[in-house]
């Protein structure tokens, strides 16, 4: 903090102090107090991280109520400004206009409570209520008539998805330090085991590597071995 401070002095700028905040994180954070030049700066619980409500505990619920609220303010419009009810008008919109918002983030922190899990889901089960000749119909039946995975499936396959591209070379960065594959020749099993990490906090469980382990050693090995994500 003091060589921000010396380097602002330096170049004759100054930071904007009131919009500066100490996130404390840890269960046995001692909770220093910190200051930028003369001027202390106070604590916050929740802070913004690329557009993501994150909170001290490093848990999502503040977020998941934000984006649910945003996404049915949405469907408020999309209900009160479209007059057709059909499914060919209200899946492009739904998808393009609201789904986005209840995904956003998901990938790299999704939601870990069930109630969270929930929260957003029922945004996506009030979308398909609003389509006509749905409503006799479970949420289940709604997505299988319609083609649609729950959004706790497409977070499923989003890791899955993810965790080929790095273990098959499809993204830029090193998968090898994320995932620990077991070596192994043996024909039972897909042959890319990834080994089984213990963690002490249960808040470590969801991360991508850990979360997707057991998932990613069910599948057959022609999946983990395909070039192509189709």
């Amino acid at each position: 903090m003091d060589r921000l401070e010396n380097w602002a002095q330096r170049n004759l700028k100054k930071f904007n102090k009131g919009k500066c905040r100490v996130l404390h994180l840890g269960r046995n954070n001692p909770i220093h107090q910190y200051s930028l030049g003369a001027d202390q700066l106070e604590s916050s619980s929740a802070e913004r991280d690329l557009g993501a409500l994150v909170s001290d505990k490093l848990t999502l619920s503040q977020q998941c109520v934000l984006v649910a609220k945003k996404a049915n303010e949405i469907l408020g419009c999309i209900k009160k400004s479209v007059a057709s009810r059909s499914r060919e008008v209200h899946l492009p919109l739904y998808s393009a206009l609201g789904r986005p918002h209840l995904e956003y983030f998901v990938q790299f922190w999704p939601p870990q409570f069930k109630k969270d899990e929930e929260l957003l889901e029922r945004v996506q089960r009030r979308a398909m209520r609003m389509m006509r000749g749905l409503e006799h119909l479970s949420y289940k039946e709604r997505l299988r008539e319609l083609g649609l995975f729950s959004l706790k499936k497409r977070r499923l396959r989003g890791d899955l998805i993810n965790a080929h591209k790095y273990l098959q070379g499809g993204c830029q960065e090193d998968g090898a330090k994320l995932f620990s594959v077991l070596p192994s020749d043996r024909t039972r099993g897909n042959g890319h085991k990834q080994k089984h990490r213990r963690c002490r906090l249960n808040m470590r469980k969801n991360f991508l590597p850990l979360r997707v382990m057991e998932l990613w050693n069910r599948l057959p090995r022609e999946v983990v071995d395909s070039r192509s994500l189709e």
